[in-house]
């Protein structure tokens, strides 16, 4: 067995015990009930904390249904699925389909669909860097072979409902109120000026997009509608880092 085996092990039993069961052994304390009192104390600090850190990264999702119910249902997440890794901005990733499958909110079909916006804004803000091309770099003599290559913080959302409508209107200016029905689609990204942008996209642009971003040629890319208005975005935002040639197969 390795020198640090037993630290490991006594590691891994009191973060299994942090989420459930009792305190583990080795926790001074004169009394098993002042053990108690003290690990349910710091169980408590550790998930208030993680609460916060929810509610920050995913501050539309928390007015949608108000602050307490938010809490507890980030009580009931972080239950069955508790940070495994010490980066905790790597955590959170699954609370959209959480949010898909908890029975409470079902009458909120969208709210997992917001709750992936922001989550994608926040992976948007703290992408690599890299600086985009300029508009020449299009200027090929064969554009339908022209490749593009995004900026990392490039995601795109297709929702079954107005989930980015839903997202907007709860921004400083917007109305508060519930959008229409039906499917709506959105770019998002980081601008140059690190400003994260949340772009609606009718459904053609969104498939041009997403066939840029699976690394398809542009002559395929407008198979499915005219390129103009995902060039044109793309470029205005400065979400373009290169440009690679290819068959237009």
């Amino acid at each position: 067995m390795r020198p640090d085996a037993p630290h490991a092990a006594q590691q891994a039993a009191f973060h299994a015990a942090l989420w459930q069961g009792d305190p583990p052994e080795g926790l001074a304390a004169p009394t098993q009930a002042e053990r108690m009192m003290r690990f349910s104390v710091y169980r408590n600090t550790v998930r208030n904390g993680l609460i916060r850190a929810l509610a920050e990264r995913f501050p539309v999702t928390q007015a949608l249904v108000g602050v307490p119910f938010f809490r507890a249902m980030a009580r009931a997440f972080i239950a069955i699925a508790p940070p495994r890794d010490p980066v905790l901005l790597r955590w959170g990733a699954a609370l959209p389909g959480f949010l898909d499958r908890f029975p409470p909110v079902a009458h909120l079909p969208w709210l997992g669909d917001v709750a992936r916006l922001e989550r994608a804004r926040g992976r948007a803000f703290h992408a690599a860097d890299a600086a985009p091309v300029s508009p020449d770099a299009l200027r090929v003599p064969d554009p339908g072979a022209l490749r593009l290559v995004l900026h990392p913080s490039v995601a795109l959302i297709a929702s079954r409902y107005p989930a980015p409508g839903i997202w907007q209107a709860h921004q400083p200016g917007g109305t508060c109120r519930m959008p229409g029905t039906g499917p709506e689609q959105a770019l998002i990204g980081r601008q140059p000026d690190l400003a994260v942008i949340v772009v609606a996209v009718d459904a053609g642009t969104h498939a041009v997009l997403s066939a840029l971003a699976a690394g398809a040629p542009l002559g395929r890319a407008a198979a499915h509608a005219n390129p103009t208005a995902a060039l044109t975005l793309l470029l205005r935002h400065g979400l373009i880092i290169g440009t690679t040639t290819g068959e237009t197969a």
